[in-house]
């Protein structure tokens, strides 16, 4: 079948992916060589986008109080709910919250709805989690929010400083550009991360900075720029303001809060003020902190101050988490900000977005933000709140208060794909169409606009976001404004309304792109019109601000306000793991990217373990101000003593106790609103449960334990287990796990050692095996769970027999190549370099993301060798 051109649902790089049906609900996935954003490389997650295609786990209908309904009485109760509580309580006590998920059409239908219509601001998006700081810290200092360089700044800067960014885990083919620059010119690499990350191992420095101080270390950078006559003095001149403070306050500012090593800062500060052409990206260890907007404007100073901004291979880059992040943005999908980078205070831009509207009224303040938001539905000030591709009852901070308040709101819509923890606490259910059966735009990091295009039929009673709300308008009548017949229409009406934010002086104005031909729509960088075509930002002023000058701000670096202490001595950073991305709904379908990490777990420093008696993958209770988890732990001098890592992607459908946001204090920037998601504070303390379990089965699993993570294999679940009491019955247990009452059982006990070895057979089949002990067990994992589903009860021994092979935890993802695996290769055939590995096994030789871990394989077999 013909190849379609689309978009990667997953971060912000955007990828650009042909997909290959195979007419059968499944398709081949390719990177897009033309694409501008990847040259045809995918990651992981992208590569394995065939394997999240199947139906299983769709929600496939409308439902109501959990009952199959029409589409006619789902909508009708939606209007008619929402129309009573603005009719009683007044527009603001209603609420959208909305997702980097949603593609740009889908954003501009919601805004118009709830901002023009409805008359209140009260929308946000999980985007708000992501990168609200950089918004508000670009909006400070340029006036607009924009993005000022491009991708191919990578390729052409001499030095690249990453902040607070996993870009080998969170952004791979962005890693992979920034490693063939460093090959090809010798582009040098310094990482700012209190954590040692995968993105470290092709550092030239790695600055393990103290949480939280990455604005005294931009302030010192600064000063250095001043002190020895880096600062381009002819910029400031003519095209900024605010230089003089921002300078008097960064001399002001203690750089020893860094806690960095003397000569380390030294070489940081020589290569920084000595480099012109330097890129600065910056990910959520800017953005996620209660001061994150004056961490991103110390960037920003430091940039503005030398000039080294809009023009090749310099200037600052944030880089964002979701596939649509961007165009939320350039929608109007924040509550405090109107449609193409307008300002809702501003009364010239409220009326000019009212009047393209036609619409009966404005808000004329911001509304909640995200956090904000849900704690005024918990106060009853929001009585109906509808949620679109999103799981705040396990993403958000404070997740299990954010639950609390969701189950206890008058009334709540939910618009998803699949089940969730927060579609569970629902009124009405909408089934909504997902990536591959819909259609749209999408704005990368670096503003180029790509087309999501459809390649699957749409199925059972599914609908477009765009679709929804706007029949929900038209009964709540408003049907004239919202009578599109298909995104393209929206698109042109966006893009119209584009040339009057162009025609007001502001950045986003891609009017000529209205009458495109928008099914062949190519990947396009913003703004697109008779003004201006593309390129950079600000290489020659040019801002956004009344006087076109640029502001340097003051800032005063603080360390984030919740301090550890004897009831809590430890701060809790969280993130992302390589192979997963936020809470899982789509990653966790491919099997192979749950063979890498299966299961929530926490770092902790070798010294804190051994003064916790906490022993290598055993169970661990955290304990934070606002609720607690379960980890798994895993020692390791990546992080510093005092500090921790937990990542985020676990929710109550795959890990219960594994749900990490549920420990996170809801404290924002007062100035963006985002969380601070990188310093809450915890205790940590040995769980001791009587019995560790792993099971595999060809059915799901229906875990009764203390402790429980699941996740898919090729051929059916994989879980691991830990109870605080043994039962009495293991046979009767296994059976309820399974749920497979009449299979027939083999089972292999150890008293004296406290092991216990079930399988459940069925016609000479493995149907599912548990595995429990008094301790963590040591077991070939991926071997057992390949082999259930298969004839024969020899798994039961928990490692390959004779000539079988295990291939381990997978290494590389991308084509599926085990631990094992790559350590025979590495000894019988004497590998000495990563480019001999992928030789031999292709292993490395895709998005490269795991060509760290090899590279560490390689050292340990030279160290024990020596």
């Amino acid at each position: 079948m013909t190849a379609v051109r689309t978009t990667c649902p997953y971060c912000g790089v955007g990828c650009g992916v042909l997909v290959t049906p195979d007419g059968k609900g499944g398709a081949r996935i390719e990177g897009d060589p033309d694409h501008p954003a990847n040259f045809g490389r995918l990651c992981s997650k992208g590569t394995a986008l065939g394997e999240t295609l199947r139906l299983a786990g769709r929600i496939l209908t409308p439902r109501i109080g959990g009952q199959v309904a029409t589409w006619d009485a789902a909508l009708d109760l939606v209007a008619d709910r929402f129309l009573a509580a603005i009719r009683d309580h007044g527009p603001d006590s209603v609420a959208l919250y909305l997702s980097g998920q949603m593609l740009t059409e889908d954003y501009y239908v919601a805004n118009k709805l709830i901002k023009g219509y409805i008359g209140t601001a009260n929308v946000d998006t999980n985007s708000r989690l992501c990168m609200a700081s950089s918004v508000a810290g670009h909006s400070r200092a340029f006036g607009t929010d924009t993005v000022p360089g491009t991708y191919e700044d990578l390729d052409q800067a001499d030095l690249v400083v990453l902040v607070g960014s996993n870009l080998a885990w969170c952004h791979p083919v962005l890693f992979q550009r920034l490693m063939a620059a460093k090959a090809a010119r010798g582009t040098r690499i310094v990482v700012v991360d209190p954590r040692r990350t995968t993105t470290c191992d092709i550092a030239d420095l790695h600055l393990a900075l103290a949480p939280g101080s990455d604005a005294a270390l931009f302030n010192a950078a600064l000063v250095a720029l001043a002190d020895r006559g880096a600062v381009d003095d002819a910029y400031i001149a003519q095209h900024l303001s605010g230089f003089e403070d921002a300078l008097a306050a960064a001399r002001a500012s203690d750089g020893s809060m860094t806690g960095l090593a003397p000569d380390d800062l030294a070489d940081f500060l020589d290569w920084y003020v000595t480099t012109e052409r330097v890129v600065t990206i910056y990910s959520q260890g800017i953005n996620q902190s209660e001061s994150g907007t004056d961490k991103v404007n110390a960037i920003l100073n430091c940039h503005l101050a030398t000039g080294r901004i809009g023009r090749p291979g310099m200037g600052p880059f944030s880089v964002t988490g979701q596939p649509n992040a961007m165009g939320g943005r350039e929608v109007g999908g924040l509550a405090n900000m109107l449609a193409c980078h307008l300002d809702i205070e501003n009364p010239d831009h409220r009326a000019a977005v009212q009047g393209f509207w036609d619409s009966p009224t404005m808000p004329e303040k911001p509304g909640l933000k995200a956090v904000e938001m849900f704690q005024a539905v918990a106060q009853g000030r929001i009585r109906a709140l509808w949620i679109i591709h999103t799981n705040p009852a396990a993403s958000m901070p404070d997740a299990d208060a954010v639950a609390r308040a969701i189950e206890g709101c008058d009334f709540v819509v939910v618009s998803d794909v699949t089940q969730t923890d927060t579609t569970a606490l629902a009124d009405v259910i909408m089934p909504a169409t997902a990536w591959g059966e819909k259609s749209g735009t999408v704005t990368n990091s670096d503003r180029t606009i790509s087309r999501q295009r459809p390649f699957l039929p749409t199925p059972g009673h599914a609908r477009d976001d765009w679709r929804m709300i706007a029949d929900v308008a038209g009964r709540m009548g408003w049907g004239d404004a919202f009578g599109w017949d298909s995104p393209a229409q929206i698109f042109a009406e966006y893009a119209q309304l584009s040339r009057l934010a162009g025609d007001l002086g502001r950045d986003f104005d891609i009017s000529g792109l209205a009458g495109a031909d928008y099914d062949a729509l190519p990947p396009t960088r913003w703004p697109v019109s008779a003004r201006r075509q593309g390129g950079r930002f600000f290489g020659a002023g040019g801002f956004f601000t009344p006087d076109a000058r640029a502001r340097m701000l003051p800032i005063a670096p603080r360390l984030p306000v919740a301090v550890t202490g004897r009831r809590y001595p430890f701060r809790l950073n969280t993130g992302r793991v390589r192979d997963q991305w936020h809470t899982m709904t789509r990653t966790a379908l491919a099997p192979r990217l749950n063979q890498h990490t299966a299961e929530p777990f926490l770092e902790i420093h070798p010294r804190d373990a051994a003064d916790l008696g906490l022993a290598p993958a055993c169970l661990a209770r955290v304990i934070s101000p606002r609720g607690q988890a379960i980890l798994r732990i895993a020692i390791t001098d990546r992080v510093q003593c005092g500090q921790v890592f937990a990542p985020m992607h676990w929710t109550g459908e795959t890990a219960p106790t594994g749900r990490v946001d549920a420990l996170v204090a809801a404290v924002t920037d007062p100035v963006s609103g985002q969380p601070e998601s990188k310093a809450s504070v915890v205790d940590i303390a040995p769980l001791n449960p009587a019995w560790y379990g792993f099971a595999v089965s060809v059915g799901p699993l229906t875990p009764d334990a203390t402790y429980w993570a699941r996740a898919r294999h090729a051929g059916g679940w994989r879980g691991e287990l830990a109870g605080m009491d043994a039962p009495e019955d293991w046979e009767g247990y296994a059976r309820a796990l399974f749920d497979l009452p009449d299979a027939t059982c083999l089972s292999v006990e150890d008293r004296v050692r406290g092991t216990h070895r079930l399988a459940f057979m069925e016609g000479g089949r493995t149907l599912a095996a548990l595995f429990a002990a008094s301790e963590p067990m040591q077991l070939a994992r991926g071997h057992l769970a390949a082999q259930v589903g298969r004839a024969g009860a020899t798994l039961l021994a928990g490692r390959p027999g004779a000539g079988q092979t295990d291939p381990g935890p997978t290494v590389c993802a991308c084509l599926n190549v085990g631990l094992n695996t790559i350590t025979a290769a590495i000894a019988m055939q004497n590998l000495t370099t990563v480019e001999q590995i992928g030789a031999a096994l292709q292993a490395g030789t895709s998005c490269g993301s795991c060509r760290p871990e090899l590279a560490t394989l390689l050292a340990a077999r030279l160290e024990a060798a020596e």
